[in-house]
């Protein structure tokens, strides 16, 4: 396979909507065919830039689990974005509400990355202290992480349930960008670069699902006309669960720079003991299940590693 064949068959085993919630219910108008190209496109954004700078913000709260935490989609995905960045040659950072810290930190440290991932809390509002961190990001990622409703503003679960009082607005980082710090701006020394968005999603709510007609989402999604994000983000990559998107932008990325990642980071031993870790310090819960299980939207163990094993099948291929 050429490269451009392995970045599709990567993509297609993303897009297994293993969960059934309905990502291409409508065989000819649904999300996964609405962008075909975003992924391959998400992934040239990157490995296209020398030194790229990734800002990436996660985390989305069930407020029904037992206890109320962040659920496992998400951050996992960030943390392997993150062990994925030295070898790829881009920066990290990782940002999530104060109730996803522990759980990110605990990642972090397990794979030996917390002196050099930036780790920062969703501001209650922007500022320009705040913007100081984005003076330098090249593309801003949203991984599995809530935003506005077209119907109301409102931020919804798959389930239709409200948990905007319970996050912060993460949303405006994507959606409106933030003011350079006053500092940077006078100093005249570094340009502010332009960057590039990103959107990783498994359900219609996240920001960056505002890229696809609300239409589709109703066509497809239940509870699609109450949850369905409006924020768009320039790329879109649709996944059946979000922590397989980020596994296959990594590896896109890699593909695409001619990079062998590490045989670690497809090891599925290794990726659950970093989960285990990770639920026991946030804590973090299974969205679908919503208990404190080292595992994630609900499915088995086997099941949900398969992807990242064939991946790596791929990139070998």
């Amino acid at each position: 396979m050429n490269a451009d064949q392995k970045l599709t068959a990567i993509r297609d085993v993303i897009q297994r909507d293993v969960g059934n919630r309905g990502l291409a219910r409508d065989p000819d108008l649904n999300l996964v065919n609405a962008y075909p190209e975003d992924f391959a496109n998400s992934c040239r954004s990157i490995a296209d830039v020398a030194g790229a700078q990734l800002a990436v913000v996660t985390g989305f709260f069930i407020p029904s689990a037992d206890p109320p935490a962040f659920e496992t989609d998400g951050p996992l995905g960030a943390v392997f974005l993150a062990r994925a960045a030295a070898p790829l040659n881009f920066g990290m950072s990782l940002i999530s509400d104060p109730g996803c810290r522990n759980a990110l930190a605990a990642g972090l440290r397990f794979s030996g990355l917390s002196e050099v991932v930036r780790l920062l809390d969703v501001p209650t509002k922007l500022s320009p202290e705040f913007a100081a961190n984005f003076a330098w990001i090249t593309h801003r990622l949203a991984l599995e992480r809530v935003g506005p409703a077209w119907k109301d503003g409102r931020c919804y679960t798959m389930r239709g349930r409200d948990v905007t009082d319970q996050m912060r607005p993460a949303h405006v980082l994507i959606e409106h960008g933030v003011v350079p710090h006053p500092a940077i701006v006078s100093s005249g020394v570094v340009p502010i670069p332009k960057f590039t968005t990103i959107g990783i999603g498994d359900g219609g709510n996240e920001i960056g699902m505002g890229k696809i007609p609300h239409q589709t989402i109703v066509r497809n999604i239940p509870n699609g006309d109450l949850i369905h994000c409006r924020v768009a983000t320039d790329h879109l990559i649709v996944a059946g669960v979000s922590n397989w998107g980020a596994y296959a932008l990594a590896a896109g990325v890699a593909l695409l720079r001619g990079v062998k990642l590490p045989a670690e980071l497809f090891d599925p031993n290794r990726e659950r003991a970093i989960l285990q870790t990770m639920v026991d310090a946030g804590p973090l819960v299974d969205g679908v299940t919503g208990k404190q299980t080292a595992t994630v939207d609900g499915l088995s163990w086997e099941d949900y590693i398969r992807p990242l094993q064939e991946i790596g099948r791929i990139l070998e291929a």
